[in-house]
This record gives C-alpha cells, sequence and structure tokens, in this order.
C-alpha cells in the first residue's frame, strides 16, 4: 500500500477510534450522572446500575429485584413492563432474568441439603423456607421428577418458627430425610441434638446478596432462575433444557 493510502487508512481508523471512545465517555457520563440524581431523589432505592433501554432516550435503572426506566435527566420515572407487542414478551422481565443470573458453579452447595434421584444429571438449587406453602408443594412435585440432583439451602425468612425448624433440619441425623417427612408428610422434625447453625445465617446472607426475595427460588444448571410454583412438566422441561445450555455441559 503506498504511504499517503497508509496514513489515510490509519488516520480514518484513529478517528472512528476516537468517535467510539467519545461516545462511550460521553454514555459513561450520562449514566453517571443519572444514577447520582436518582440517588438523590429516590434514597430509598438501591441502585445497582443504569444502562440504555432498547427505546431511544430511555434508560434503565436495575433495583436488584426490579428494574424501573427513566428520561436522561432523571426528572421522570416509568414502573412496569417494557412490553414487545411483535413477541408479546416482556423485555422487562427477560432483562430482569439477564442481570439477576447466577454462576452455579460458585454456590456453596456445602451449605444445601442434598438430594440424588436417578442418575441426579440435572441440578438445581432452591432457596426454601420450612413453612412456606409453595415449597412445600415444589417438594411434592420432585417426587414425580427423576434424575435430578436438589440443593436445597434452608432459608427461613417467614418466621422464627421456621429458623426453629430449619435448626432442627440441620442438626438432625438425615437431613434430607427429615427435610421430605416435614415438607412432604408434614411431620415435624423432632429436637434434634444442638450442632452448629451458622450455615442458616450464611444461607441468609448469600439470598440478599442474590436479590432471593421470595421462596421457594429455584437457580437451574444454567444460571437462569425458575419459579417455584409451576406444573411438573413444566420444571422436568426447564431442567433437561438447563443441562443442555449449561458451561459444564
Amino acid at each position: 500500500m503506498p504511504t499517503i493510502l497508509r496514513h489515510v487508512a490509519f488516520s480514518a481508523l484513529a478517528a472512528a477510534l476516537m468517535i467510539g471512545c467519545s461516545s462511550q465517555a460521553g454514555a459513561d457520563q450520562t449514566t453517571d450522572k443519572l444514577k447520582a440524581t436518582l440517588q438523590e431523589r429516590l434514597p430509598n432505592a438501591h441502585i445497582k446500575g443504569i444502562a440504555k433501554a432498547p427505546i431511544p432516550g430511555l434508560y434503565e435503572v436495575n433495583l436488584g429485584v426490579q428494574i424501573i426506566y427513566s428520561d436522561a435527566s432523571g426528572n421522570y420515572v416509568l414502573v412496569g413492563d417494557l412490553v414487545d407487542t411483535k413477541a408479546g414478551t416482556s423485555l422487562t422481565q427477560a432483562r430482569l432474568a439477564e442481570l439477576n443470573k447466577v454462576d452455579f458453579a460458585t454456590l456453596p452447595l456445602g451449605d444445601a441439603i442434598k438430594v440424588v434421584k436417578g442418575n441426579g444429571s440435572r441440578k438445581m438449587a432452591v432457596f426454601s423456607d420450612p413453612n412456606c406453602p409453595y415449597c412445600k408443594q415444589l417438594e411434592a412435585t420432585l417426587k414425580s421428577i427423576d434424575n435430578v440432583t436438589v440443593y436445597t439451602f434452608l432459608y427461613p425468612v417467614l418466621s422464627d418458627d421456621s429458623t426453629a425448624k430449619a435448626k432442627s433440619i440441620w442438626c438432625s441425623a438425615d437431613r434430607a430425610k427429615t427435610w421430605e417427612t416435614w415438607m412432604v408428610d408434614h411431620r415435624p422434625p423432632t429436637t434434634a441434638p444442638i450442632c452448629d447453625t451458622s450455615v442458616l445465617d450464611k444461607n441468609l446472607a448469600l439470598g440478599h446478596a442474590m436479590n432471593v426475595t421470595g421462596t421457594p427460588t429455584i437457580i437451574l444448571a444454567d444460571g437462569r432462575r425458575f419459579p417455584g410454583a409451576v406444573s411438573r412438566d413444566e420444571l422436568d422441561k426447564a431442567l433437561s433444557d438447563a443441562l443442555k445450555a449449561s458451561p459444564a455441559h
């Protein structure tokens, strides 16, 4: 390539890079300023991040358990789902699921009750309260699902009695059997010998850090969250889909 052409090509590339960097810097300044404004005006909100929304001039504000939308100035916010009318899907919920994905491999599985059924190839973790009716419904559903490994993180958030039951279950000689006996057969756990129950505090801290605000909360092997109160067929399909999509597969 002649020297002059190389010079022109280099200049064009440099200009493009400068424009890209300038745009990124502008975007960062806008979102940083918007975050500061909204944090001042909405002091009770914990803003985890701000990014451009699919609609020009609109920004998504990630509150961890919720996404709201704002204009660039922070003078106006919208609360509700952004819906793709062609696809008939909620872009808000899809984006929230993406933001809240979990690296399954990083979960402290030793702090959970482990149950293996069949070959155990499909894996899921669930945050569950012993007094949660939907958690009991999930356990009944799991009775008819095979080839799954379930890691149950005791997550007593409903009452002091939930904490008491969780401690008895964790301190029992056979945690998995005691858990199932209570959740499925409704036979309360007997008083167990005193043991180290600090794992419950760790589970609560983990759940809060992961924005687990309700029980049961299911984490699939591919990191997606899945609602607990679903049918047997929905859960079975989700487990198989997650196995195919998980990094280790």
